[in-house]
């Protein structure tokens, strides 16, 4: 499977987005994680959907702020209430064993080209 994610942009503090991430194929054995990352730091996990259950995993830094749900082959992060320290390139991956349970970057192994957030007056 392949990934394409969009959506992204500038966007006032309190604002909202929604992110899109459009697969190439079916999901139902992927996990679909969204991610983050700012220049000179490790990528940051944010959310993740199973494909097997829909269940949903992770989101510590972002609290209930963002909601991730899945459509057909196209997962979706919906952020609300931005901040901005939720600045960063945001990009969607897939771990073909779909184990979001695992909460770590390691198992996902496809990852979409990123699309740029900017949060700011």
């Amino acid at each position: 499977v392949q990934l394409q994610a969009s959506g992204g942009g500038l966007v006032q503090p309190g604002g909202s987005l929604r992110l899109s991430c459009v697969a190439s194929g079916r999901l139902d054995h992927y996990g679909i994680g969204w991610f983050r990352q700012v220049s000179g730091k490790e990528r940051e996990k944010i959310l993740c959907i199973s494909g097997a259950d829909g269940s949903t995993y992770w989101s510590d830094s972002t609290e209930d702020r963002f909601v991730i749900s899945r459509e057909e082959n196209t997962v979706y992060l919906q952020m609300n209430g931005l901040k901005s320290e939720d600045t960063a390139i945001y990009y969607c991956g897939a771990d073909p064993f779909d184990r979001c349970d695992l909460g770590t970057v390691g198992p996902y192994t496809i990852w979409g080209q990123g699309t740029l957030v900017t949060v700011s007056s």
